[in-house]
């Protein structure tokens, strides 16, 4: 029952139950940033947080608005391909649930998208501020594991990497990349308290990406920070706003470069770092390493136009794809191999047109907006189909997008 149709009487206000409801909703939003740091089981707490989202926003009233169609449309195309691949192996458990999940992924991006359509200055700030404190506590289990502080301590590691409460150390590395760029925009636009509180998830959250040792997730921090200093010297309303950017970006990399220095220093972290810096790893050279399969992969590709079926690339060849862009041929066909880039190049491209729009929200959309340019670019690299915050970020992304549309300048009358 609605909050219009509550009869007359009853005791209960219908402003209250609206507000009521908003704040159970704004809560799962939170709920469900938070959760995404723990994903160390399956089921894990993300997928019962996300289910409860879902559950309570089609129960209360969630639409579906026009802008969002295309990446309905998009998600639906691309998990129908997934879904012809996987008939010859509809006797195996493992197929037919990884594809259950990608349906079920996809529908987290359209939950995001279509709740930051509505109250979309608050939902956001509550979700945001979930992954940051998330991102915090994954952290410091992270770093407090890798020094062996806490009992238990190899359960949060994997091949000496820390992996925090992820079960992989580039999953958590690449987790990492969105709520730090949130905390570096604090630092550039934030007042001193506010800013400083940021310098100190700043410093745990860099930690604990060094500490995951992966080489992508590094380079992946580098390019966002990166794009994110650009974009915010572009749209600063301020000549001092821009300067301020500037003189902290060339301040926090003489700090980053200190705390690198600082870790490095310890045996157990150099030795590891050395290894890991290499750009060319053993798993990833040879005829059938990293790189040989992407080309052994593409071929195959020409000549399965339904693909090889999920989870099947790695009993032909020794290793899964590593690459989303050839795994969305190899498990889904020709059907999601065409439809993945083109979701990420519709995305990119009209997610750029947003930038520069005047909004409340425009700073966060700046750091949603590069760290999908950074998870995209590192599906260059590795397999982020199942990754929860690559959905998060997606759906942010269409969301925010949709929500901006009423703030764009009206088209000059001729």
């Amino acid at each position: 029952m609605t909050a219009e149709t509550y009869p007359p009487g009853s005791g209960v206000s219908a402003p209250a139950l609206r507000v009521s409801l908003e704040q159970l909703r704004c809560g799962l939003l939170w709920l469900t940033g938070f959760a995404g740091a723990f994903v160390f089981m399956e089921p894990s707490p993300y997928e019962v947080a996300s289910l409860l989202a879902i559950v309570v926003f089609v129960a209360t009233g969630l639409s579906l608005r026009p802008a969002l169609m295309p990446l309905v449309l998009l998600l639906i195309i691309y998990n129908i391909g997934f879904s012809i691949a996987v008939i010859p192996f509809l006797h195996l458990a493992k197929p037919v649930i990884w594809v259950l999940v990608s349906w079920y992924m996809a529908a987290t991006a359209v939950l995001f998208a279509a709740a930051l359509t509505t109250n979309t200055a608050q939902r956001l700030d509550l979700l945001a501020r979930g992954c940051v404190v998330a991102a915090v506590i994954a952290s410091l289990v992270g770093v407090l594991a890798y020094f062996r502080v806490l009992p238990f301590s190899d359960l949060f590691l994997r091949y000496d990497r820390a992996r925090g409460t992820f079960n992989d150390p580039n999953v958590l590395g690449a987790f990492l990349i969105f709520p730090a760029l949130l905390a570096l925009q604090r630092v550039f636009t934030g007042r001193p308290a506010e800013a400083l509180r940021a310098v100190l998830v700043l410093a745990i959250v860099m930690m604990a990406l060094l500490l995951s040792f992966s080489r992508a997730a590094w380079g992946q921090f580098a390019v966002t920070v990166a794009l994110l200093m650009i974009l915010m010297v572009i749209t600063s309303r301020s000549r001092n706003e821009r300067l301020r950017i500037v003189a902290i970006g060339v301040v926090g990399m003489f700090a980053l470069a200190l705390l690198v220095a600082a870790l490095l220093s310890l045996d157990q972290v150099g030795d590891l770092f050395k290894e890991r810096a290499s750009l060319e790893q053993s798993y990833d050279t040879g005829h059938f390493g990293r790189f040989g399969r992407y080309l052994l992969g593409l071929s195959l590709a020409l000549d399965q136009p339904y693909g090889v079926g999920p989870l099947q690339f790695g009993t032909i060849f020794p290793e899964d794809p590593h690459n989303s862009y050839l795994n969305a041929f190899m498990s889904g066909g020709w059907i999601s191999g065409i439809c993945y880039p083109v979701l990420v190049v519709v995305t990119l491209v009209v997610g750029l047109r947003f930038v520069a729009v005047r909004t409340p929200w425009q700073q966060t959309y700046l750091a949603v907006f590069c760290a999908y340019v950074g998870v995209i670019g590192e599906s260059v690299i590795i397999d982020t189909e199942h990754w929860r915050h690559y959905y998060l970020l997606l759906g942010l992304l269409w969301g925010l997008m949709a929500a901006s549309r009423s703030y764009l300048a009206p088209a000059p009358a001729r």
